[in-house]
């Protein structure tokens, strides 16, 4: 039996830019990391690709100018809601810009005490002492400030109450919890939240808005030139340069297929293949969720589909294999695994397995392999990960 399970490696690479064959560069990565370390590959090993070297590759970017036009084309010289953006300098600040500058006047409605992905603006305990209830108590920016002088982020230090009013003139800031609280302000309003926005806008619509518009919405289609994704717009967008940011990567699914078969050209191996951005962990400390993406994976190819059909073994050696031999115990593991049945098995057994998706789970191993820093390793290959004891 081998003793190695499941192994993550960051490949590095070089500095990709716009126009790059990136299914080149990747897969000549990859042939030279396995030369280098004297690696072998298996059918159905993983190799991943951060989105960010996707969308530099495709020169997938756009200014903050191209952004107000568009809101402006959109809405016009209206009075304008933008309700549950998330607390970023390098996701949102860019965008909520160019949202301002497009518009007469941009109110933005802030969740409180943290955004959609835990980034915090006041802790529950201080809103406990103050006896504020946040589903049920909304705030204008003043009214807010009175009970609330110190808002800043513990880790990083910034008053996003006032950095967001740094990004326009035309901005004013409320704090709400509730979707229509901004409807006494504007009835035209933009949802910025990722992963809740459909929820967001209907109940909006219900309460009476006139027009609203998702993030998926804006940079739908190319302006002026600009990049743009037909799915997602600005959903996934991070910041690129002092007035420009990238933004997700398009046509995924054909990158990872073209990848795959040439990496089956030059190895003879039919290895796995995805597009990855923020994992979908959620720091145990902090309470910060990292997918502040709207999704994961925008593209992978089909051996990914699905979630891992898997066993409890702890269970079992705690029940099955109890009083047995080393040696026994082993053979009898492995019939008991090649015997299980599907993901719609109920036993025991399979019970406690993270009924989450492959790609998702992959996702999130590359991108702590990865990291987001400066290791320079924009590719991960991932080997063992479809083994089991098994085999």
């Amino acid at each position: 039996m081998s003793k190695i399970g499941t192994v993550a490696m960051g490949i590095r690479a070089p500095i990709i830019r716009e126009g790059d064959d990136l299914v080149k560069i990747v897969t000549n990565s990859v042939l030279e990391a396995v030369k280098e370390n004297k690696l072998t590959l298996n059918d159905k090993d993983v190799v991943s690709v951060t989105e960010a070297v996707l969308a530099r590759a495709q020169g997938n970017y756009a200014t903050v100018e191209q952004i107000a036009k568009d809101v402006h084309e959109k809405f016009g010289n209206e009075t304008v809601g933008l309700v549950f953006p998330i607390l970023s300098r390098n996701r949102f600040f860019l965008p909520l810009k160019g949202i301002a500058k497009g518009v007469k006047k941009l109110i933005v409605q802030l969740s409180y005490p943290a955004d959609e992905v835990g980034n915090q603006i006041v802790g529950l305990d201080v809103l406990d002492e103050l006896g504020i209830n946040p589903a049920t108590i909304s705030f204008k920016e003043e009214d807010f400030r009175m009970l609330c002088p110190e808002t800043k982020h513990k880790l990083t230090g910034v008053d996003y109450i006032q950095y967001y009013k740094n990004a326009g003139l035309n901005i004013e800031i409320v704090l709400s919890n509730d979707p229509a609280y901004i409807l006494q302000f504007t009835k035209f309003v933009i949802s910025a939240d990722i992963h809740s926005r459909e929820r967001t806008r209907k109940l909006l619509k219900r309460a009476g808005a006139y027009k609203v518009v998702t993030l998926c919405e804006i940079l739908s289609k190319s302006v002026d030139g600009s990049g743009f994704h037909p799915k997602y717009g600005l959903l996934g967008s991070n910041l690129a340069t002092a007035n420009s940011v990238k933004l997700f990567p398009r046509d995924s699914a054909q990158f990872t297929a073209d990848l795959q078969k040439s990496l089956y050209e030059a190895t003879g191996k039919i290895l796995e293949c995805m597009v990855y951005g923020d994992g979908a962990f959620k720091d145990p400390v902090e309470g910060i969720w990292e997918l502040a993406d709207p999704v994961v994976s925008p593209g992978y190819t089909k051996g990914l589909l699905g979630s891992p059909n898997e066993l409890k073994l702890k269970y079992i050696a705690d029940n099955n294999l109890k009083g047995l031999s080393e040696a026994v115990a082993q053979e009898e593991l492995k019939k008991i695994i090649a015997s299980k049945k599907q993901n719609s098995d109920t036993s025991f057994a399979s019970q406690g397995t993270t009924p989450r998706r492959i790609v998702d789970l992959l996702g999130s191993l590359s991108d702590l392999t990865s990291g987001s820093g400066d290791k320079g390793t924009p590719i991960v290959l991932i080997q063992n990960y479809f083994k089991n004891y098994a085999e």
